[in-house]
């Protein structure tokens, strides 16, 4: 099988590494929208309007099914995306949720949920948990994490003094949903400012959860191609990937 995976920048690549250790597709194509990455603080219709054309680009390559690694374009495109598709278009939002009911115990679990200022404001996390029955949610939108992740700032003085911007206030969770493909590459900075007590949810291992129960899922491949582009500065993504994924 050949999958396609879409975000706005480099997040992305922390779903590709999910999907490159769990074997699951001959090949990957990955596409970044780096020329206008962060797309948490657009508005809907413009992120809709980037979502359609991440779609036709992703026409060019035979693909059998597309998942938008962008929790933004998830929470916001999703429905416009398949209905321009001519293969399936799988969002992360979803699976997160599954994800979260199944390793909490409590309905009165403390969660956090973090993300972009357009993820946030889309309540596309909370709401399903509130009507599961979660009630201890805190939605905290923390966009300066993106730009810090595409610097390849995953720790360090910068790092810290914005978790404890954001932070401060808020006590220790039991469960945080990394609302943003981006933060599994800051997640270790994270655990460590909460002193490694909360669970973290990581949208990679929550899509291939989710992946292998819908699609039936079981052959493993022996070696996956990988293929990655962006709208600019491609050699920079790709460096990166080398980097996240040790290709």
């Amino acid at each position: 099988m050949r999958i396609g995976v879409f975000d706005s920048g480099v997040g992305g690549l922390s779903v590709v590494k999910s999907l490159l250790q769990h074997q699951l597709f001959e090949e990957i194509v990955y596409f970044g929208d780096t020329a206008r990455v962060p797309y948490g603080v657009k508005d809907k219709n413009t992120i809709i309007r980037y979502a359609l054309e991440a779609v036709e680009f992703f026409k060019n390559f035979d693909i059998d099914l597309l998942i938008t690694a962008c929790n933004t374009v998830s929470a916001y495109a999703l429905d416009e995306m398949r209905e321009y598709s001519n293969f399936d278009v799988v969002g992360v939002v979803k699976p997160g949720i599954i994800a979260t009911e199944n390793v909490l115990r409590s309905l009165e679990s403390e969660i956090l949920i973090i993300g972009t200022q357009a993820t946030i404001a889309s309540q596309a996390y909370e709401q399903p948990l509130r009507a599961y029955g979660f009630t201890n949610i805190t939605s905290k939108a923390t966009g300066l994490f993106v730009p810090m992740v595409e610097e390849g700032l995953y720790d360090g003085p910068v790092l810290q003094a914005a978790m404890k911007h954001y932070f401060r206030d808020i006590k220790i969770p039991d469960a945080i949903i990394l609302g943003c493909t981006h933060f599994p590459l800051i997640s270790d900075a994270i655990k460590h400012y909460f002193n490694h007590h909360s669970t973290m949810i990581h949208s990679g291992e929550a899509i291939v959860e989710y992946l292998e129960q819908h699609y039936a899922l079981q052959h493993k491949f022996d070696a996956t191609e990988s293929k990655f582009f962006a709208s600019e500065n491609p050699e920079g993504l790709k460096n990166v990937a080398k980097k996240w994924l040790a290709l």
